[in-house]
């Protein structure tokens, strides 16, 4: 893949359990948590958790749930994009649109 627009489509298509998007809000939410709470506190060991308490609850999502590979393995830095970018659509309830228009825009191909 090319481009993070070649990317999305994919990362949805790795994401279409609702629990699996249901753990990733969690564990985006506990990420951006760590990192407020490490600035107002001045506590940067908090920021070691990052990682954990956001990879942890979507890893789990992906054997357990989707039972798939996390993309995080083989394109880190566009799943990182594409996990706020999702993040971001399910804060506005504009996620279950962007499945259906991302399987009706490919015919069905992204599942």
């Amino acid at each position: 893949m090319r481009s993070y627009r070649e990317f999305w489509p994919f990362y949805v298509s790795q994401h279409l359990k609702a629990g699996t998007r249901l753990l990733h809000f969690i564990g985006t939410s506990a990420v951006i948590l760590c990192v407020i709470a490490a600035i107002v506190r001045r506590e940067w060991w908090l920021l070691l958790l990052g990682p954990v308490v956001a990879y942890g609850p979507a890893w789990i999502a992906h054997f357990f749930v989707e039972r798939n590979k996390p993309a995080t393995f083989t394109y880190p830095l566009w799943s990182l994009i594409g996990d706020f970018h999702m993040y971001g659509l399910m804060w506005a309830g504009r996620m279950e649109r962007e499945i259906r228009r991302l399987e009706l825009g490919a015919g069905g191909r992204s599942r």
